[in-house]
């Protein structure tokens, strides 16, 4: 894997004290990312995030009607796996059971990853010229990510080859099993986008964010890590138990429970 110079600036990390309190922080950054990006250009360009942590995020959002204008919001999504979209263990199906359907969101206005096409390539390039039609860099208002345990994000691994691409904005690639095929946006367009966020919860995941959010200087960053010190604005919102191995001066904002 190349090793990048990364950004010196400290990403911001938000720490709530549970995922209820992450989801309303959250929610208020994904309303006013959107807000600034209609009142700038007229539409708002979303990447969503797969996993459990941001169920709460969407069902939140879908349940406060005119928080944000779906109508003049692009969603996109970060990756997928090779799945049909009623899988069980599609991003999409999620997001459209939490946020999709319940929020009215015209479904012209969402560009899914095609997991259950057989050449999952020529769906990663195909989507590359969905993501930019109509648009110029940066190609994302707002990208939402997670993070696993191992430090991945979107479907990032850590020593993958996808890691290298500078070029193509989506890539076919290998994950685990049982989703072994998976479709990924790249390093490129996280790195170029206006703002990320990060949601991550769960104390089996403190240890990769400490060594995320400890600083640049790994000689094999983690995929997380890429991002988290991209140069442009990053926040980390994540739950205590998460947090719980953050050096006190890496908490930018530390909510009190309510």
């Amino acid at each position: 894997m190349t090793l990048l110079r990364l950004h010196p600036a400290r990403p911001d990390v938000v720490v709530s004290p549970d995922l209820d309190a992450l989801a309303r922080a959250a929610a208020k950054h994904v309303r006013a990312a959107a807000a600034k990006a209609i009142a700038r250009r007229g539409r708002f360009r979303l990447a969503l995030a797969g996993g459990s942590t941001p169920k709460a995020l969407y069902r939140l959002l879908a349940s406060e009607p005119g928080s944000v204008d779906w109508r003049r919001t692009d969603v996109f999504f970060g990756d997928e796996r090779g799945v049909p979209p009623d899988d069980a263990a599609s991003n999409y199906r999620m997001a459209r059971e939490t946020l999709l359907e319940p929020a009215a969101v015209p479904p012209a206005n969402v560009r899914r990853l095609r997991g259950e096409d057989a050449d999952l390539d020529a769906t990663a390039r195909a989507y590359e010229e969905t993501l930019k039609a109509g648009a110029v860099p940066p190609w994302l208002d707002l990208a939402l990510l997670g993070m696993g345990a191992d430090g991945h994000t979107a479907s990032l691994f850590p020593n993958s080859e996808s890691l290298d691409e500078r070029l193509r904005l989506c890539l076919a690639v290998a994950g685990p099993p049982p989703a072994a095929r998976r479709l990924t946006l790249t390093y490129p367009v996280f790195a170029d986008a206006a703002d990320v966020l990060f949601l991550v919860a769960g104390a089996e995941k403190a240890e990769a964010l400490r060594d995320v959010v400890a600083g640049p200087d790994h000689l094999t960053p983690l995929p997380a890590q890429l991002v988290v010190w991209r140069p442009g604005p990053v926040t980390v919102m994540c739950d205590r138990d998460a947090a719980a191995l953050l050096p006190q001066q890496a908490r930018a904002h530390d909510r009190p429970r309510r």
